[in-house]
């Protein structure tokens, strides 16, 4: 049996819940880690399948897991409950469905130890689907430089991984930790508050295998996630203009149509009607929910019809002839 330390040198963060179908294979990848000295925190959120007794099979064998194991919260109080806990000053983030490369830690511990001035490391992934195979996603690899992230950042474009993270806990939590308006894209209102306070880069390796399936938050919170995202860079456009941050305090984030007096600023709601056409029109969950009528309203207040007809035609292939028709009416009356 593996020994716990009483000061490791980094505690490891899962948040689980439900998540038995792939979850053995993401433990044992972080316990097959060549740096082994760390405190594994997994905590399930309530789960009503077999994820809790897994962990605790996982936890008999290997006394550096510390289960948590308590009634369902949502995944921001886990992150935050996760993080106050950790033991360690440095804490690497993972999740339930996902793959460590075996040498993850030890490569992003060393990065740090080299680059004091930076306070988060990622890793570039490989995606792959939820049979272990290729799965293709068409994107590029995200920036490696702290200067290329500011760039990215500015474009409103992704930063980091999260689930291939490592991170300075002081920092973190110096900053508020993660906040619960930003519902299924708190690591990106993360990362866009951690840049105006530290440095962050990427590893150009791929270091975490990134997992693909219908039943992911990403696939099933899509519209949610990309207004959430869209805010997120608002908030970050105001703190770089010298302005407070409108969203510091919320619990939750208004509706879109009054975002213009939640940052006293016409326009904002706008610019983020327009990031989430764009980032939408794949989606078939997001043609199905409060996502249409978003790019309805878009395109009413003259916005950009970049890939809008084609979007008429996916909506004929997910069955909804109704919206399609509304779609193309739009587009025709402009």
């Amino acid at each position: 049996m593996t020994q716990y330390s009483p000061s490791p040198a980094l505690s490891v963060a899962m948040s689980v819940y439900n998540g038995e179908r792939f979850l053995a294979p993401a433990i044992q990848s972080v316990l097959d880690q060549s740096f082994g000295d760390f405190e594994f925190l997994i905590l399930d959120d309530g789960s009503t399948d077999s994820s809790r007794a897994i962990i605790e099979e996982f936890a008999a064998r290997d006394t550096r897991i510390k289960p948590i194991l308590r009634e369902n919260r949502g995944l921001v109080a886990s992150l935050n409950q996760l993080l106050e806990t950790a033991a360690a000053p440095l804490v690497a983030r993972m999740d339930a469905d996902d793959i460590c490369r075996h040498n993850r830690f030890e490569k992003q511990i060393a990065f740090l130890a080299a680059h004091p001035d930076h306070g988060v490391v990622g890793s570039w992934s490989e995606d792959i689907d939820e049979n272990g195979q290729p799965w293709f996603t068409g994107g590029v690899d995200h920036a490696v430089t702290n200067e290329e992230m500011k760039a990215v950042a500015a474009c409103g474009g992704q930063l980091l991984v999260h689930p291939a993270v490592m991170y300075r806990k002081d920092i973190v939590l110096g900053v508020g930790g993660y906040h619960a308006a930003f519902r299924h894209c708190e690591d990106y209102d993360l990362w866009l508050r951690l840049a105006s306070e530290t440095k962050m880069a990427n590893i150009p390796e791929r270091l975490l295998r990134y997992r693909h399936y219908p039943d992911q938050v990403s696939k099933k919170y899509v519209t949610e996630q990309t207004v959430g995202a869209a805010i997120a860079h608002e908030a970050w456009r105001a703190r770089e203009a010298g302005k407070p941050d409108p969203t510091a305090d919320l619990k939750t984030l208004p509706p879109v149509d009054q975002l213009d007096a939640l940052f006293g600023e016409a326009g904002v709601a706008s610019r983020v009607r327009a990031r989430v056409a764009r980032g939408i029109l794949h989606s078939r969950n997001a043609m199905r929910d409060g996502g249409f009528d978003i790019i309805l309203h878009h395109v009413s207040e003259g916005g950009d019809r970049e890939g809008l007809w084609r979007t008429v035609a996916r909506l004929l292939r997910f069955g909804e002839p109704a919206r399609a028709l509304r779609l193309t009416m739009a587009l025709a009356a402009r």
